[in-house]
């Protein structure tokens, strides 16, 4: 699978993904899609159809009610047709999603719809972009972090306490590294957030695509 104007983004929960992923999809005029909406959706679907987090192929056969778009934005970005976006970032999706998407069963029903949405080029954040959706990918990076900073930056973002955030990003940590574990594919480059901060990580972002996918900025609209 060729995917030349693929930027892939992958990392430890709470390194900064999204920050990244939004801001150089601003930069390259390309589509910002997170893959993570779609197994927060999907998440979020199963507690209200009482579906369990460990009965993979009832919620691989739930995934096939839910709708993806890209809507017009700047950058224009992956929406969940039908859904309440701030409640796919509840603690109560955030302690189970792990599980959720890490079920083979599940990854193998939103595969064909992520290669869908990438087809004609994005900057795609999410766990296996680079290492199974686009193998291909023009550009792969991996943000690590130091948990601190991970859960200061998750705190943040969430409408909930820095303990309740710090605890759950700890469960997630957990989960992740049994059903999912975030290892970067081995032609990523490795960036670290916590080292960095947000602006001095998009320019080292930036440097990558300038050195492994220029075409990338020269297809840059004005």
């Amino acid at each position: 699978m060729t995917a030349p104007r693929v930027v892939a983004i992958d990392g430890q929960s709470g390194s900064g993904k999204s920050t990244l992923a939004a801001a150089m999809a601003r930069e390259l005029g390309l589509p910002y899609i997170n893959t993570g909406l779609m197994y927060r959706a999907l998440t979020a679907a199963s507690i209200r159809e009482g579906v369990g987090p460990d009965d993979g192929p009832r919620l691989a056969r739930l995934s096939e009610g839910l709708r993806f778009t890209v809507a017009p934005a700047d950058p224009p970005s992956l929406v969940v047709e039908g859904s309440d976006q701030a409640g796919l970032t509840s603690l109560e999706v955030e302690e189970r999603v792990s599980a959720v998407s890490g079920h083979p069963v599940v990854r193998d029903a939103l595969r064909p719809r992520q290669r869908d949405l990438g087809r004609d080029g994005a900057v795609m954040e999410g766990r296996d972009i680079g290492s199974v959706v686009f193998p291909d990918a023009a550009v792969k990076i991996f943000l690590v972090a130091p948990a601190d900073d991970r859960a200061g930056r998750r705190a943040g973002e969430r409408a909930a306490s820095g303990d309740e955030v710090a605890s759950a990003l700890r469960d997630r940590d957990r989960q992740d590294a049994v059903t999912n574990p975030p290892v970067p594919p081995t032609d990523a480059v490795v960036l670290d957030t916590g080292a960095l901060g947000v602006e001095a990580t998009l320019r080292a972002a930036l440097e990558v695509v300038r050195s492994r996918a220029p075409w990338l900025l020269r297809e840059r609209p004005e």
